[in-house]
Formats: structure tokens, C-alpha cells, sequence
């Protein structure tokens, strides 16, 4: 089985210290807005203390799988925990699709029974809210760019913002005009949101998790292009997986159409390598060599 690496990798250093500040402030967050929206009466700042503590949680877990993405490998983990931080995805998302639901029920059930909500307090802990979740929001904004683990806590973070500019609006509402209904509206539109972001989120981390083939990569296309190679007669087998956010691999039976010798396949593989590696983004190329062997010949076999 031929196994080479004519690249380096991009391994950049996470930066965990950024998720653990964003951890200590939605703490403060949390705390804070659970203790106003039991004094005011407000459902939106209960609700997004809510989705605050969901988050403090999903950091943790970010922050944690973050940690553990660090650690080698070993004999018993021989690819160490590389694929935590996609869990950690998933969990996220789940988490935000659920209390999203449950925000829904308990804002449908308010609208009804609107109730008189101390505004005053609404308004300064929305600000907190904003500011702090703003300034998380612009700490992880550069790792959420090239990891899902960290786009997770990114995005997590980013709907919280959101959500407390529109707990501010709302608790203005209350305060000049005593619309007091608006609580469960923006409860409510701050609910469905979150399942908008939660759902696409669960779908990539569960393509991921599933070792589907990354949607950017059409397998004809990659084996037309690996057809062209001189002495190459047919891939077949193929498997086409992201490891996590900086492993793409492909696994594959290459048919060749003559007895070439070990220095030849290396000379050939390399140069496939260098194809996968430029057109498709795979950098993890795992190919076994055959001639005149009786096996199936289709592209996708199932093992």
C-alpha cells in the first residue's frame, strides 16, 4: 500500500486561551441575565440566558476537544483524537436545534399571556450581552475561518450577539411604548434562527462524521484526472474522507496495465499525489497497487 506526503501541513496552533476567555464571559453572561429575567419578568432575557448557558456548555466542549485534537497518537488511538472536534460540532448543533424548540413552545405560550416585564434592567443586560459576546465573537473569528470546531463556539457566539441586540430593541419597545408582546416575538424569531444556523452546522458535521465524500469533490472528475497518468489502467475502491478540518484522504486499489517495478509505483504515486493535492485538496493519499488481479473493478465497492 503505497502511503506518501510530498506536502506540508498547515497545523497552526488553535487558540485555545481565546475559548477559554469567551468561556469566562458567557459565565458572567449567563449568570447575570438568569438573575435579570427572573427580576424583570422577561421571557427574551430568561431565553437568552438560556441559549448563554447552552453555550457556555458547547465552549467547553469546543475547548476541551480542542485540547485533545492536540494530543499524539498512539497504538491504541492511531489517529489520536483528531475527529473530536467534529463531535464537538455535531453536539453543538444538536444543542442549539433543542433549546431552539423549546424556546419556540414557551414564546407561543407567553404571546398569549403577555405579562408587564421591567424594562430598564432588559436594556443594561442586553448591552452586557452585546459587548461581551461581541468582543468572543471577534477573538475565534480568524480559527472559525478554517476549523468547524471552532466555527461551532463562532457561531454559537455570534447568535448570541444577535440575540441580545434583539432583546435591546425589544426591551426599548417595552420601555417607550409598553409593547409588551414583543418579548415572546423576538423570543421567537431568536429561536428560529437558531435552528437555521443549528441545522446546517449538524448537516456538515454529520456528513463528516458519516465519511461522506466532501461535496466539492466529483470522484468522476478525480478519476478522469488520475486516468491520465502514464501506466494507470484503473482506480478503483475508492474512499474519500475528511479526517477533520486539515485531513482530506482518499483510499484506493490502482490497476496498472504492467508488472512496474516499487521505483516506478513511487515515481507514479507521487506524481498522483501532486494531481490530488492541487486539484481536489486531498493531502492524505493512501493507493494499493495492482496487476492482473481478480478482483471487482468498480469505482465505489462496497467492503
Amino acid at each position: 500500500m503505497g502511503h506518501m506526503h510530498p506536502h506540508t501541513h498547515s497545523h497552526t496552533p488553535l487558540k485555545g486561551r481565546n475559548l477559554f476567555i469567551s468561556i469566562v464571559l458567557n459565565i458572567i453572561i449567563t449568570a447575570s441575565q438568569v438573575v435579570g429575567g427572573i427580576i424583570s419578568g422577561s421571557l427574551a432575557l430568561l431565553s437568552d440566558a438560556l441559549h448563554n448557558f447552552t453555550d457556555v456548555v458547547s465552549l467547553v466542549i469546543s475547548y476541551v476537544a480542542n485540547r485533545l485534537t492536540g494530543k499524539k497518537a498512539s497504538t491504541n488511538r492511531t489517529f489520536g483524537y483528531k475527529r473530536a472536534e467534529i463531535i464537538a460540532a455535531f453536539v453543538n448543533s444538536v444543542t442549539l436545534i433543542v433549546i431552539a424548540i423549546l424556546l419556540i413552545i414557551e414564546a407561543v405560550k407567553r404571546f398569549f399571556h403577555p405579562q408587564t416585564i421591567h424594562s430598564d434592567l432588559v436594556i443594561w443586560l442586553s448591552i452586557l450581552g452585546i459587548v461581551a459576546n461581541g468582543f468572543s465573537v471577534l477573538l475565534l473569528k480568524k480559527d472559525a475561518k478554517r476549523n468547524i470546531n471552532m466555527k461551532s463556539a463562532y457561531l454559537h457566539l455570534l447568535t448570541d450577539m444577535l440575540a441580545s441586540i434583539a432583546v435591546l430593541i425589544g426591551g426599548l419597545l417595552m420601555k417607550f411604548y409598553k409593547i409588551y408582546w414583543i418579548d415572546s416575538v423576538l423570543t421567537f424569531s431568536i429561536a428560529v434562527y437558531l435552528i437555521f444556523v443549528g441545522f446546517d452546522l449538524l448537516l456538515t458535521s454529520t456528513k463528516m462524521l458519516m465519511l461522506f465524500t466532501p461535496d466539492h469533490i466529483d470522484i468522476k472528475d478525480l478519476i478522469r484526472e488520475v486516468h491520465k497518468v502514464p501506466n494507470v489502467n484503473k482506480l478503483h475502491h475508492i474512499h474519500v474522507w475528511w479526517l477533520n478540518d486539515d485531513e482530506l484522504h482518499l483510499e484506493a486499489h490502482l490497476d496498472f496495465k504492467e508488472d512496474v517495478t516499487l521505483t516506478r509505483f513511487n515515481e507514479i504515486l507521487e506524481e498522483i499525489e501532486i494531481i490530488l493535492k492541487a486539484k481536489f485538496g486531498i493531502n492524505h493519499v493512501n493507493i494499493q497497487p495492482e496487476y492482473n488481479k481478480e478482483d471487482p473493478k468498480d469505482f465505489i465497492v462496497q467492503d
